[in-house]
C-alpha cells in the first residue's frame, strides 16, 4: 500500500508537471509576438508621458493613430493579418483623449501585464518549462524503480477487490447475535450438492423452492458446446426473460453458417483457426474471452469449407503463381462454383438460406404459442405467412433464372391462399368487419413491405463474400506487375502479406457486423423480446490472480 501511495503521488506529480509547463508553452508563444518590445509589460510611462501597450484586430500603421492622437507616438510591434500589437506614448495631459480615441479604435489593453521584458519572460518560461520536465522525468524514474513491485500491487488489487465484494455481500445478509439468514438464488441442479456441501461443514438450515410466477429471476445461459461460444452474442443484444426462449441455440448454426460465406476464404479461414487455437491452447483465458475465441475459431472452420467449395485461397494466388512462375494455367480449384463466375446462383442461394432464416425464427414463435396455451393464434400468426412467401418464391426466383411454368403456377395458388388467410384472419381481434377486414388488409400491406425488405438484407451474403474474393484478387495481380521474375516474386511475397492481411481485417469485421445484423434484426425481431438480468453468483472477482474452482456438482 506504501508503494501503491508513492506511485499515486509521483503520478500526480508528473500531471501536474505537465500541465504547468503546457501552460507555460502557451504563454511564451502569446509573448513572442511581443519580443521586440524593451520596456516591461506593465509599463505605464512617467509624470509626463503616458504609455499603452495592447492590440487591435486587423493590419495597422502607427500613422493612423499618430494622426488620431494630438502629440503622440506610435509604434507596431508586430502584425499579422489577425492583430497588430502596438506600444503608444503621448503627453500626459491627453491621457483622457487618447484613451478614449483607443477605446473607439477596438484597442484592447494588455491583459495581466509583468513587470518585466517580453523576452526576459519568454527565457523564464523557458527555464520553469526546462525545470517542471525534469521533475516529471524524477518522478517517472522513482515510478519506473517501483517496477519490481508490479506483482505485489496486483495482488493488493485483488485482495482489496475481494473484501469490497465481500461487504457488499454482507450488507445483503440479515444478522442476529449468533445467526444469519441468506437468501438468493441457484441453479436447480446445484441445489443437492450445494446443501451437502453447506450442512456437512456447518450447522446449517437450508430451504429451497420455486420462484413466483411474477418474479424477476436471474438468467444463467447454459448452451451445449456447439452453441455456448455465441452467448456473447446473445448477451450482446439482451439476455432472454424468464418468459423468453434463449435464441443462442436458434441462431448459432446460422451465425457460423453466415459468418463463412461472408469471408468465404479458406486461406483466411486456416488463419482464423490456428490463431484462435493457439491463443487458447497457450494463454489463461477467462470464460468469457475463452468463448469468444473458440466462436471466431468455429467461424473459421466455417470460412474454410465455403472458401473450398468457392475456390477461394487467398483469392486465386493458385492459379496466380501456376500461371506466373510455371506457365500452367490451373482452372477453378471450387469444390461447387465461384461466385464471382456466377453471382446470380449465389444471389439465389442467399435468399433461400435467408427464407430458411427468416421461417426459423417464425417457426418458434409459433412452438412459443403454442406452449403457451394460444394455439389458434400460433396456427394464424403463422401459417399463412410461410404459405404466402412460399407462394411467391418460384415467380420472383423466375426473374432471375429459369423456374418451370408449372412450378410457379403451383406458387401462385399457394401464394392465393396464404393471402386469403391472412387478410381474413388477421383482423380477428377487432369486433366490426370493417374493422376485421382493414386490419388483414394492414397485416397483408406490412408482411409484404416487411418480409421483403427482411429478405433482400439477406444479399449481403452475396456482397461480401465477393468482396473478400475480388479484393484478394486484385491484391494478387499487382503483386505480379513487374516483368522480372526476381522482381515479381519479391514484390509478390510483400504485397502478399501486407495486403491480404488488411483484407482479412477488413473483411473479418465485416462478417463478424453483419452476421450479428442478420441475427438481431431478421431473426430476433420474429420471437424474441429479451429484459432478462444476469445471473451473477457470489464469486471471486479478480484481474490478476486467478483461482482454479472445483465444482461441487456430483
Amino acid at each position: 500500500m506504501q508503494s501503491a501511495a508513492e506511485i499515486v503521488k509521483f503520478d500526480r506529480i508528473v500531471s501536474e508537471s505537465e500541465s504547468a509547463a503546457a501552460a507555460l508553452a502557451v504563454k511564451a508563444d502569446m509573448l513572442q509576438g511581443w519580443i521586440s518590445l524593451d520596456v516591461p509589460m506593465n509599463y505605464r510611462g512617467t509624470d509626463s508621458v503616458a504609455c499603452f501597450i495592447g492590440s487591435v484586430q486587423g493590419t495597422v500603421s502607427s500613422a493612423e493613430f499618430e494622426e488620431m492622437i494630438p502629440e503622440c507616438s506610435a509604434e507596431v510591434i508586430s502584425s499579422s493579418k489577425e492583430m497588430s500589437r502596438l506600444f503608444i506614448m503621448c503627453l500626459r495631459e491627453n491621457y483622457d483623449t487618447a484613451t478614449e480615441k483607443l477605446r473607439d479604435s477596438g484597442f484592447v489593453p494588455i491583459s495581466d501585464p509583468e513587470a518585466d521584458t517580453p523576452s526576459n519572460l519568454i527565457a523564464k518560461c523557458r527555464d520553469d518549462i526546462s525545470m517542471l520536465s525534469e521533475r516529471a522525468e524524477k518522478a517517472r524514474d522513482t515510478i519506473r524503480s517501483l517496477a519490481e513491485k508490479r506483482r505485489s500491487l496486483e495482488f493488493a488489487v485483488d485482495y482489496l477487490q475481494m473484501r469490497k465484494d465481500k461487504y457488499d455481500a454482507l450488507s445483503a445478509v440479515s444478522f442476529t447475535g449468533s445467526t444469519f439468514v441468506l437468501t438468493g438464488y441457484i441453479p436447480e441442479k446445484y441445489t443437492q450438492s450445494v446443501e451437502k456441501e453447506i450442512t456437512s461443514r456447518f450447522m446449517a438450515s437450508i430451504e429451497f423452492s420455486d420462484p413466483d410466477d411474477d418474479e424477476d429471476v436471474p438468467v444463467l445461459l447454459e448452451n451445449s458446446r456447439f452453441s455456448a461460444p455465441v452467448e456473447g452474442i446473445t448477451e450482446m443484444y439482451a439476455l432472454p426473460s424468464r418468459n423468453d426462449v434463449d435464441p443462442t441455440p436458434v441462431m448459432s448454426f446460422f451465425y457460423y453458417l453466415f459468418f463463412g460465406m461472408m469471408l468465404s476464404d479458406a486461406g483466411y479461414g486456416i488463419l482464423m483457426v490456428l490463431g484462435c487455437s493457439i491463443a487458447l491452447a497457450k494463454f489463461s483465458l477467462d470464460e468469457k474471452m475463452r468463448k469468444t475465441l473458440v466462436m471466431f475459431r468455429n467461424c473459421g472452420v466455417s470460412t474454410v469449407i465455403f472458401g473450398a467449395l468457392f475456390g477461394s485461397w487467398f483469392g486465386d494466388i493458385v492459379q496466380v503463381v501456376g500461371r506466373e512462375f510455371f506457365g500452367r494455367e490451373i482452372g477453378s480449384i471450387a469444390l461447387w462454383f465461384e461466385p464471382l463466375d456466377d453471382p446470380i446462383k449465389l444471389l439465389l442461394y442467399s435468399f433461400a438460406l435467408g427464407i430458411a432464416h427468416l421461417f426459423l425464427g417464425l417457426g418458434v414463435s409459433f412452438t412459443m404459442k403454442w406452449k403457451s396455451g394460444k394455439k389458434l393464434d400460433a396456427i394464424l400468426d403463422t401459417i399463412p405467412i410461410y404459405l404466402t412467401i412460399l407462394g411467391v418464391c418460384p415467380a420472383a426466383a423466375g426473374i432471375l433464372t429459369d423456374v418451370p411454368k408449372g412450378m410457379q403456377t403451383i406458387g401462385l395458388y399457394v401464394m392465393a391462399v396464404g393471402v386469403a388467410l391472412l387478410v381474413l384472419t388477421s383482423g380477428r381481434s377487432s369486433k366490426s368487419i370493417f374493422g376485421k377486414l382493414f386490419g388483414g388488409l394492414y397485416t397483408l400491406y406490412n408482411t409484404a413491405t416487411g418480409y421483403l425488405s427482411d429478405i433482400l438484407s439477406y444479399s449481403r451474403l452475396l456482397a461480401l463474400g465477393l468482396a473478400t474474393g475480388s479484393i484478394a484478387g486484385v491484391i494478387n495481380l499487382i503483386g505480379t506487375m513487374p516483368e522480372n521474375t526476381v522482381v515479381k516474386a519479391v514484390l509478390l511475397i510483400v504485397v502478399f502479406i501486407v495486403g491480404h492481411t488488411a483484407n482479412l481485417g477488413i473483411n473479418l469485421l465485416g462478417a463478424y457486423v453483419h452476421t450479428d445484423r442478420l441475427q438481431f434484426v431478421e431473426l430476433f425481431s420474429k420471437f424474441y423480446e429479451g429484459g432478462g438480468r444476469q445471473f451473477d453468483p457470489f464469486t471471486v472477482k479478480t484481474n490478476y490472480i486467478k483461482f482454479k474452482e472445483e465444482s461441487i456438482n456430483e
